[in-house]
């Protein structure tokens, strides 16, 4: 049988560690099993278990602190996550072979981690062979997205990441239980985004042609290839946590190989619930 796991990446700040103690009780509410490896060599301190911990391996601290190599902290952690990148054994040894594991991968915050660096998709292809399937979480914080040039970033560098690492990726805005009402409302635009009409909004405030007709090519390139959308992330909504882990689930086909289980007697009603409409009315609150 397969193995499955999640990349959670993202940003420094945009709550991939919460992010991941989040589910973990969220899977535990659903008798699910899930574990969780610890990928960011400066890490301090952890609100969950985990089943393995790079710093095991070589820390940040250390590196910086070698006279020989005179890194500072970013340097160190590329320096770090190269090294790992050359002793995928340890991580083998450390995942074990137990069949139908689910395991969210904790990775540090540098964005280029993600884009021109091969260190994660080194990472990728050894999970693959592994028979893992495996499904990128790109995290964005919500608070960030408020303003459409921000937004334009972020899905950037959302893009960025999902064609460096060509694998099935659900992008996600974290922190929604901690904007107003208001933003909440404001942010509704940004979850499936129609990029010309943001762009028109905003074609004041760009006062050079050539940003101009740049920022329109990127709202073009967005827009026209739908290949960027969000989901929102509430920590606090159980039943958005459900839509998001729903999604993840489908993306890697979670659950086609286990064993046909006798289903349970459930209110018709109640199994008929309308996303969508939760959607809307999630954000509209």
């Amino acid at each position: 049988m397969p193995r499955y796991c999640q990349i959670v990446m993202g940003p420094a700040g945009s709550g991939k560690s919460t992010y991941c103690a989040t589910m973990i009780e969220h899977f535990e509410s659903l008798n699910r099993s899930v574990q969780v490896v610890n990928l960011d060599p400066a890490a301090e301190h952890f609100e969950y278990p985990v089943m393995a911990d790079i710093r095991e391996l070589i820390q940040v601290d250390d590196v910086m602190e070698d006279d020989s190599l005179r890194f500072g902290p970013n340097g160190g952690l590329v320096f770090c996550m190269e090294y790992f990148a050359n002793n995928f054994d340890w991580l083998e040894e450390s995942l074990g072979h137990v069949e139908d594991d689910y395991i969210l991968f904790d990775c540090p915050g540098q964005i280029e981690l993600y884009t021109h660096l091969p260190v994660m998709r080194q990472l990728v292809d050894q999970l693959q062979q592994w028979e893992f399937r495996v499904c990128g979480v790109f995290l964005v914080d919500s608070q960030f997205m408020v303003e459409s040039f921000k937004f334009v970033s972020g899905v950037m560098a959302a893009l960025s990441a999902m064609v460096s690492l060509e694998i099935p990726q659900i992008n996600i805005m974290t922190k929604m239980d901690l904007l107003s009402a208001k933003a909440k409302k404001e942010i509704e635009k940004y979850l499936d985004p129609d990029m010309y009409s943001m762009m028109g909004d905003n074609s004041d405030t760009l006062r050079s042609k050539k940003f101009k007709k740049l920022t329109k090519a990127i709202c073009e390139l967005i827009d026209d290839y739908s290949m960027v959308r969000f989901l929102p992330f509430d920590r606090t909504d159980e039943e958005g946590m459900t839509i998001v882990q729903q999604n993840i689930d489908f993306s890697i086909q979670y659950g086609e190989d286990l064993e046909v289980k006798e289903p349970k007697e459930v209110d018709e009603e109640a199994d008929n619930t309308n996303y969508d409409e939760f959607f809307q009315s999630k954000v509209d609150s």
